[in-house]
C-alpha cells in the first residue's frame, strides 16, 4: 500500500499528507455500514472541513486533465482562496470566531485543490500571500469584499453569505464542465461545504434581524438551502487498494 501511495502522491505536501492517509487505513475498519468514510466533517457552526488525508485515500490515478479542466481548477483554487483571505481579514477586523473558523475551512478546501495539481508541479500549486492573486479580477474583488466587510459586523455577515453564494454557483457550474472523476468528487463536497457555510452566515445574518437576498443563485436555491440542515455525506468506499471504491447513494 505504501508503494502504491508514494506513486500517487510525489509532491512535498503531500509527502506530510501520507502520514495521515496511512491512520486513515487503519482506521478503515471502524467505518459504519459497508466501510464508508466521511470526507466531510461539520462543526456545530456549519465550519466544513474537507478530510484531505481521506480525500487522498479515495482519488484515483488519474491526476491529468485536460486544457479546460486546468483553468477550471485554477479558477477555483484562487476561489477558495479569496474566501480563506477575506474571512482572515474579517476576523482580524472584528475578532468573531465564525470568521476564523471558516477561513481555516477554506484553507483546507483549497489544499484539496491544490493536490488535485500536484503532478504539474509549483507553478499551478504555488498559492501567493494573503490578499495577493494572479487573476486581477479576484485582486479587485478581494478589495471589495473586505471594504465592504469593514463597514459594520452586518455588511460582514453579508459579505461572507455572499462569497459562498459565488462559490455555490461557479462549483455547479465547473462540475457540469468537467469529465475527471477526481475533480467531480472533490467539486462535490466543496459544494457541500460551500451551502453549510452559507447556512451558517444565513443564522447569524437572522440573529441580528437582518435578510440576505442571494446574487448569484436564485432566491429558490437559497431557500432550499437555508431551510434544510447541514450536509454531510460519505466518501467513497475503500476498497484496500488506495483506489476509489464505489460511490454512495448520495452520488459521490
Amino acid at each position: 500500500m505504501e508503494t502504491k501511495f508514494k506513486r500517487i502522491m510525489t509532491t512535498g505536501f503531500i509527502v506530510s499528507l501520507f502520514i495521515g492517509l496511512g491512520a486513515c487505513a487503519k482506521d478503515s475498519s471502524n467505518s459504519e455500514e459497508s466501510g464508508f468514510e466521511n470526507i466531510l466533517e461539520v462543526g456545530a457552526d456549519g465550519t466544513t472541513i474537507l478530510h484531505q488525508a481521506k480525500l487522498g485515500y479515495a482519488l484515483s490515478e488519474n491526476l491529468s486533465f485536460s486544457e479546460t479542466e486546468l483553468d477550471i481548477l485554477l479558477h477555483m483554487k484562487e476561489e477558495e482562496k479569496l474566501a480563506r483571505d477575506v474571512y482572515t481579514a474579517l476576523y482580524e477586523k472584528w475578532g468573531i470566531r465564525i470568521f476564523s473558523n471558516i477561513s481555516r475551512a477554506e484553507y483546507n478546501h483549497m489544499n484539496a485543490v491544490i493536490m488535485l495539481l500536484q503532478n504539474y508541479g509549483e507553478e499551478y500549486t504555488w498559492e501567493g500571500e494573503p490578499g495577493k492573486f494572479s487573476n486581477s479580477a479576484f485582486q479587485e474583488l478581494y478589495g471589495q469584499l473586505t471594504a465592504k466587510g469593514f463597514e459594520s459586523l452586518e455588511e460582514a455577515y453579508k459579505t461572507g453569505a455572499l462569497i459562498e453564494d459565488m462559490d455555490i454557483k461557479d462549483l455547479k457550474e465547473s462540475i457540469d464542465k468537467v469529465a475527471n472523476e477526481n475533480i467531480k468528487m472533490v467539486f462535490e463536497n466543496l459544494l457541500k461545504g460551500s451551502r453549510n457555510h452559507l447556512r451558517a452566515f444565513n443564522r447569524q445574518i437572522v440573529k441580528i434581524g437582518l435578510t440576505y437576498s442571494p446574487v448569484y443563485i436564485t432566491q429558490e436555491e437559497f431557500d432550499q438551502i437555508i431551510n434544510s440542515p447541514n450536509e454531510t455525506g460519505n466518501g467513497s468506499q475503500q476498497n484496500g487498494n488506495g483506489r476509489k471504491g464505489k460511490r454512495n447513494r448520495n452520488g459521490w
